[in-house]
This record gives structure tokens, C-alpha cells and sequence, in this order.
């Protein structure tokens, strides 16, 4: 039987303006990522949605992000690896201090946004991440962009990695996603992000923008949180993979 982690940024409300429908996302995916304040979120979010996937038994996970709460954490800054080092450990404290005090521990971490990509060809970037989240607790996963810098610098670091795919974005065919600002990088057609994530997890495989056909290791599927249809591609995709015979769980799950 394949067996596929189906994970979400989520958290990402702040003060008075809401973002995402994360009461039914969290019904839907198996692993969490959880915005540390950094890109979106605040303390009161953090405490609430550490809360909510408790109860659900949803994998806790640090999203972790360039300090960039005006551009969502969605813009590229010149950091220095000692930087993204510190801010990675920072934001791992602030969430870890929720889950700590809720009785539960995080399970995983995954850089966020413009910090992901960067971290995905750049490996000292990649390595800085990887050693804070091996100095903080070398038992949390790294989710990182499938075959990047980040999936190895996580190995090499000793790190247990998380090779991530996304069901509602394009692909190009060196593996890397299409730019979110291109027409077409994000597919918001419930059927046609529900057919990629079939493809990925059943397959190993993905069609890229200009039609090659290229392989694609995914031991977890993103389902992203902030978008217009975002909890029905959710459910549809989740309920396309269990017809085709996949079990949904979080990483380390029996």
C-alpha cells in the first residue's frame, strides 16, 4: 500500500485579520505547519491551532520563514547563513515553548516561502537550516523540496528528511516549481491538482510545464492553506488518494 503524509501551512492569522480555514483543513491533513510569527502568525494563533491539531491528532511542525510579515514571507532577502541559522533556532524556541506547555513536542520542521527556495539551491543556506534544527533537537524531520539542497544537507546533517511535492503547483523540468508570480503556476482545478498528486504518490512521477514527463519522490504531498478553494481541492485530493488505495499519516506514524 503507498503510504503519503498529506501536509499544510497553517497558522498564519494575525491579530485582527484571519487567513486560511483551518478548523477543516485540520480535519483533512496528517502533518501541520504552523507559522512562528516570523512570516504570519502571533502568540495567540500559535496556541490556538497548537490546541486544534492536538485534538485532532494532526503532526505538529515549525514553518519556519524570513522575518517578512509585510510580503508573507514570499520575498527574497540577502541573509547570511549565520542569520538564517539564528532565526531558524528563534522561531523553533517560540513554537516548541506552545507545544511544550500543551503537553505534546514538534514533530517536524519546514522552511517557508521565499526561505524554502532559497534553501532548496543553496546549500549553505540548506546547511544552516539543517544544523539549528539538529542542535535543537535532533529528532525532528526536515521537510525540504524534493531532490534540493535542503533533502541533502538534512541527510548529511543526520537529520531524518522529508522529501515534499506539491499537488497545486507546476513543475518545470529541472524539478524546480514554476514562480508563483507566471499564469498557470498555481493550480486552483480540484480535479487537475487531485490527477498531479495521484501521479506523484502512485506513480513517482510529474508532468512539467512544457510536457516531460519527470520522476518525482514525495514522501509528503502540500496542501496549501490560503488559497480561495483551498479546503475543497483539500478533501478532494485526500479523498482521490484513499480511493486509489493510499493511507494518509504523518511521517513516523505507526
Amino acid at each position: 500500500m503507498t503510504r503519503i503524509d498529506l501536509n499544510g501551512d497553517l497558522g498564519e492569522s494575525f491579530g485582527a485579520w484571519p487567513m486560511g480555514e483551518d478548523a477543516a483543513l485540520l480535519d483533512v491533513v496528517s502533518s501541520a505547519n504552523l507559522a512562528c510569527g516570523f512570516h504570519a502568525g502571533d502568540f495567540m494563533t500559535m496556541q490556538r491551532t497548537v490546541a486544534a491539531a492536538m485534538e485532532r491528532g494532526v503532526a505538529i511542525g515549525a514553518h519556519v520563514s524570513l522575518p517578512d510579515l509585510q510580503g508573507f514571507g514570499r520575498r527574497e532577502m540577502r541573509v547570511t547563513p549565520a542569520e538564517v541559522h539564528a532565526m531558524t533556532l528563534y522561531q523553533l524556541g517560540a513554537l516548541h515553548g506552545f507545544a511544550r506547555a500543551a503537553g505534546t513536542r514538534l514533530s517536524h520542521v519546514k522552511p517557508h516561502g521565499a526561505l524554502y527556495h532559497m534553501a532548496a539551491r543553496d546549500r549553505a543556506l540548506a546547511d544552516a537550516i539543517a544544523a539549528a534544527v539538529h542542535q535543537f533537537d535532533p529528532r525532528l524531520r526536515l521537510f525540504g523540496l524534493s531532490g534540493s539542497a535542503l533533502v541533502d544537507a538534512g541527510t548529511a546533517h543526520g537529520l531524518a528528511v522529508v522529501a515534499e511535492a506539491f499537488a497545486d503547483r507546476r513543475y518545470r523540468t529541472d524539478g524546480t516549481l514554476q514562480p508563483r508570480g507566471e499564469a498557470g503556476a498555481v493550480i486552483d482545478d480540484a480535479e487537475i491538482a487531485t490527477a498531479q498528486a495521484l501521479q506523484i504518490a502512485l506513480e513517482g512521477t510529474v508532468t512539467t510545464t512544457d510536457g516531460n514527463t519527470i520522476g518525482m519522490r514525495a514522501d509528503t504531498l502540500c496542501l496549501h492553506g490560503d488559497g480561495a478553494h483551498a479546503v475543497r481541492l483539500a478533501r478532494r485530493l485526500r479523498a482521490g488518494l484513499e480511493a486509489a488505495g493510499a493511507s494518509i499519516a504523518a511521517p513516523g506514524d505507526a
